[in-house]
């Protein structure tokens, strides 16, 4: 796992990019035995994976959740387990999907971040996402493209994608405990992940300014300490 002073450096890179920016850089620390290059084209279930695994590593099995009820507005606070998404968001099988219909024969390859952030620049997103992910589409033995592949077998395509990667969308579905009725939400784990390593990298510098002050250390010399030796420096300073 990263340490301390890795984990400050992947934060501070954050700090000047957008959302898409800073899922990248988080699956960089949760992946770094594969080329950065390599990530952006993973399927997103794995990287969601990767990511629930980090957060698992870095910050403990449970995760707090707050919703707002859709219905009455009431404020939901609940906990779910990173370790248990961790687990179950990989991908199910081959990265490439097959769909047979109707005298088509498509084969489509699971779109990764960087395929749906490519997209979404696109006038046309969901064209843009079929054809950079459709790897072969025959129909009655002759070869088309992707803007040729008609309503049922998208459809279709969008069904197997689903099954085979279904930690791409994690949504929950909250029942109310003031009036019952139930709340989806979707569930990023990047934006949650990045805010918890956001509170963590400020609360860290902080630290490292008071050891700084009382002690005159330098920041990697705070930083090579565990986390157990700075909370008692700092009990100490605070004591005295």
């Amino acid at each position: 796992m990263a340490g301390a002073a890795d984990l400050l450096a992947t934060w501070e890179a954050g700090l000047a990019e957008a959302s898409t920016g800073r899922a990248l850089l988080l699956h960089r620390t949760a992946r770094p035995d594969l080329d950065a290059r390599a990530l952006p084209a993973l399927p997103v279930g794995e990287r969601e994976a990767d990511l629930f695994a980090l957060r698992r590593a870095l910050f403990g099995e449970r995760m707090q959740v707050r919703l707002d009820c859709a219905e009455c507005g009431a404020d939901m606070e609940f906990d779910l387990d990173a370790g248990e998404f961790a687990r179950s968001a990989g991908v199910r099988g081959d990265t490439v999907v097959r769909v047979a219909h109707d005298g088509w024969e498509v084969e489509f390859r699971l779109p990764g971040a960087g395929d749906l952030t490519a997209a979404a620049r696109d006038v046309d997103p969901r064209g843009a996402l079929l054809a950079r992910c459709l790897v072969s589409a025959v129909h009655d033995g002759a070869a088309v493209t992707a803007d040729a592949l008609p309503a049922p077998v998208q459809r279709r395509i969008a069904e197997a994608v689903e099954a085979a990667d279904p930690g791409a969308d994690v949504t929950l579905n909250v029942a109310c405990p003031e009036c019952g009725r139930a709340t989806r939400a979707e569930l990023d784990i990047a934006s949650y992940l990045w805010t918890e390593l956001d509170s963590w990298a400020r609360d860290l510098l902080l630290d490292v300014h008071l050891l700084a002050t009382a002690y005159g250390w330098s920041e990697p010399e705070i930083l090579a300490l565990s986390p157990l030796r700075r909370r008692y420096y700092l009990e100490m300073c605070v004591d005295v």
